[in-house]
């Protein structure tokens, strides 16, 4: 930019290359080069440019184009740095005083339309992605998150390996279970970053990071998901529903194995009979996440025990990762009705308990709603960066069956009115309107791991398949 200024000013001014640099003492092709872009100049040199030229040393700085000519010349320019460009596989066109203003304004506004079309297919896209969500969560809602399919399954291979009824799933069966499927399980610790395990289907391994980046209670959660998709009969799709749905499916695997059915029932038709059911008391039990005890509590519950609840992920900011419900909860939604990306109200017991006198420790609250009074217990991860808030709740009329529903603590919601939490208080405003700016912080969106479009969807959105496959082959060495 700075260079097209110069030639501007030089030829306002009526001088030749040759005479401005004269005037500044520099060689014609030093000049040359600066004009073209490719040498930078001095402070001081600029200084004189300027007193030469008759413009200020600002004049000269300005990051616009001088004339419609130059902004047609740096727009091609630029336009041939996009790598989307860069795809087209064509040759590198330098704009020269013979390229007429034509020429370049047909080049411009075709890269402009090129781009305008990828971005309306990557939204339409996007949209696509989230009419599958809301598709996804209605099914569930439809059955109850409860998957007798997946639970026989389940069923049948612990019987396989010899599961004894009651407790948790032991080392030996998880490796037992991974034999029975003709696979072994190898921890390395050369894992690609964005992979939480790889299959080698050919020779028959599942590979996992080692114990050091990988704790062996998720571990064991790893390779059942794995797993899961071949027993499901999961097939490679490039619709995104079918993946969405494959996930679901092979986590609700996962969770029906590592906290079986019948074991599970058990303790909670105990619990329900004692008003004592605690999510907490299903984490001990069967050694598995607050957040895999959750889930299989919120699948049992309704089959089971005849109670309705929801179910939530959310971090520090009160963005919902997850949810899922029967009870009526009024979580807030997207234009399409989902959940995931939207943020709750501060008052609501997923964000109340980050400001808790002790903010890891089980928050019980009531929350009365437009839609009705609800309870929840809330459990704050404390290893996870930021900090996550896994939330269980029930209608006001079922808290009765759930250990904390003696909780004193309640607060009022009047979301989505603006005026809850959503907007500051007037005194506030009329104190900082003026004289607040803060800078955002940089952060990666909930739906970040998605594809960008159709045409870049793989089987794997998120993983970067070259370091997938560079890593196959150099175990296969």
């Amino acid at each position: 930019m700075l260079g097209r200024r110069i030639r501007h000013y030089r030829k306002e001014a009526g001088l030749t290359l040759d005479a401005l640099c004269d005037k500044v003492n520099r060689p014609t092709s030093y000049l040359s080069q600066l004009e073209n872009g490719h040498v930078e100049a001095r402070v001081g040199l600029l200084g004189e440019l300027a007193t030469a030229l008759g413009c200020s040393t600002a004049d000269l700085l300005v990051d616009e184009p001088p004339n419609r000519r130059d902004e047609l010349e740096i727009a091609a320019i630029r336009a041939q740095t996009d790598a989307r460009y860069q795809s087209l596989g064509l040759p590198e066109f330098k704009p020269t005083a013979k390229t007429s203003d034509t020429a370049l304004e047909h080049v411009v506004s075709l890269y402009k339309a090129l781009i305008a079309a990828e971005e309306k297919v990557d939204q339409r896209d996007g949209d696509d992605h989230r009419r599958a969500n809301v598709a996804l969560r209605a099914e569930m809602r439809e059955c109850n998150n409860y998957f007798p399919d997946i639970e026989k399954v389940a069923t049948e291979m612990l019987e396989a390996v010899g599961y004894p009824g009651q407790g948790p799933i032991s080392e030996r069966m998880l490796l037992d279970l991974a034999e029975n499927c003709g696979f072994t399980i190898d921890r390395v610790r050369d894992l690609p970053s964005s992979s939480r395990s790889i299959a080698d289907q050919r020779n028959r391994v599942i590979y996992i990071p080692q114990r050091n980046d990988l704790t062996t209670r998720a571990s064991r959660s790893v390779v059942l998901q794995t797993l899961g998709h071949f027993v499901l009969g999961h097939r490679d799709s490039d619709v995104f529903l079918d993946y969405v749905r494959q996930r679901v499916e092979s986590n609700y695997f996962a969770a029906a194995v590592l906290a079986p059915e019948g074991a599970c029932v058990a303790q909670l038709k105990q619990a329900h009979a004692n008003e004592d059911i605690s999510v907490e008391d299903l984490k001990e039990l069967f050694y598995v996440s607050y957040e895999m005890a959750a889930h299989r509590l919120t699948s049992l519950a309704t089959e089971h025990l005849g109670l309705t609840l929801h179910f939530m992920r959310s971090d520090n900011e009160g963005v919902v990762w997850k949810a899922y419900e029967n009870n009526g909860v009024p979580l807030p939604t997207d234009p399409f009705g989902g959940f995931e990306g939207q943020r709750l109200c501060r008052e609501w017991g997923t964000r109340q308990a980050f400001h808790s006198e002790d903010a890891y420790a089980l928050h019980y609250q009531y929350t009365d709603t437009s839609d009705g009074e609800y309870w929840c217990v809330t459990h704050v991860e404390a290893d996870r960066s930021p900090p996550h808030a896994i939330t269980v709740g029930a209608d006001g009329r079922q808290a009765r069956y759930f250990r904390g529903s003696e909780t004193t603590r309640r607060t009022t919601s009047q979301c989505p009115d603006p005026s809850c939490c959503r907007e500051p208080h007037p005194a506030q405003r009329q104190r900082w309107s003026t004289v607040a700016w803060p800078s955002a912080r940089d952060r990666s969106h909930i739906l970040s791991g998605l594809p960008a479009s159709r045409e870049q969807f793989s089987h794997f959105p998120g993983v970067d398949m070259v370091e997938v496959y560079g890593f196959l082959d150099r175990r296969s060495e």
